[in-house]
């Protein structure tokens, strides 16, 4: 009896507000050796890569006077929450950035490892975790400049959690960026319907529309937590070439960047590129990864 006391006591505190949804990590389990096949289930991620990683990078170099060249994110600590095979951890690493990748589901982590232990650079600046966002926050509060949380609130249980466990683990002035999908009739048609079921671009069953995320509901409830929301911008993958662009809708897919508040004032002159500018940029920078 008093075991079962114990284990009564204890289960709440252990499953009550996870984010982490155990139907999604069996989807994600299934599919956890076809991370790097870049024509395979996660192709659309992999040129993903060709706009995300120039606009976490320059969005961060905007911020600092500190330019490492050839590591231009050297000296940056980054959480890649939900890593997956590690496709965006990688770039970043390469980038100089000190990364920690965390994903509840093993194999991913397993799949992860075994990729970066091909490249002595990357083995050595990033470490990968089988662990939930929650489980890391008592050790690592206020441990991260970045947080990039890519493709990931879509499939989390609880975001409200999520966010204020993103800002637990965040420095003060630290930057999180998100990439999602937006909740319109467009994004069902085109998102569910068009990739899952006529075209195969993701898996069928990936993503739930009722979990989609609008901006509105995303940038409030960062700014109910402490987080100065900075940019917002459309993001649209074309099927036929195989590659995202940024546009200005952000009735599909969009990116976030947003600031944890600080003790210190800070100049918001330099905060965010113009959407003109990113799409300069990252036309022009090609990618790391």
């Amino acid at each position: 009896q008093l075991s079962l006391f114990r284990f009564t006591m204890k289960r709440p505190f252990s499953t009550s507000h996870s984010s982490v949804d155990s139907k999604e990590m069996k989807k994600f389990q299934l599919l956890a050796h076809k991370w790097w096949d870049e024509e395979g289930e996660y192709a659309a991620l992999h040129s993903m890569n060709d706009i995300r990683v120039p606009f976490i990078r320059d969005t961060l170099l905007s911020m600092s006077s500190n330019y490492h060249l050839g590591n231009p994110l050297s000296g940056i600590k980054i959480l890649d929450v939900g890593c997956g095979g590690g496709l965006l951890s990688e770039p970043l690493g390469r980038l100089g950035a000190s990364v920690t990748g965390i994903d509840p589901v093993e194999d991913n982590i397993r799949t992860a490892d075994q990729h970066k232990s091909f490249d002595p650079v990357l083995a050595k600046r990033i470490q990968y975790k089988s662990s939930s966002l929650e489980e890391i926050v008592e050790e690592s509060m206020e441990t991260f400049d970045v947080i990039v949380a890519s493709e990931v609130v879509e499939h989390v249980a609880d975001l409200e959690t999520f966010i204020k466990c993103c800002s637990q683990v965040l420095k003060p002035e630290g930057s999180l960026f998100i990439t999602t999908i937006n909740k319109t009739q467009l994004s069902y048609v085109l998102g569910i319907v068009v990739a899952e079921k006529i075209m195969g671009i993701v898996p069928e069953g990936t993503h739930e529309w009722e979990k989609f995320v609008p901006p509105e509901e995303l940038e409030r409830l960062l700014e109910s937590n402490g987080f100065s929301v900075r940019t917002v911008n459309g993001m649209l993958y074309n099927p036929l070439s195989g590659s995202w662009s940024w546009v200005e809708s952000t009735s599909l897919n969009y990116a976030v960047h947003a600031v944890k508040s600080g003790a210190r004032p800070q100049s918001h002159a330099t905060d965010t590129l113009p959407e003109t500018d990113i799409q300069q940029r990252s036309a022009t920078a090609g990618t790391a990864g």
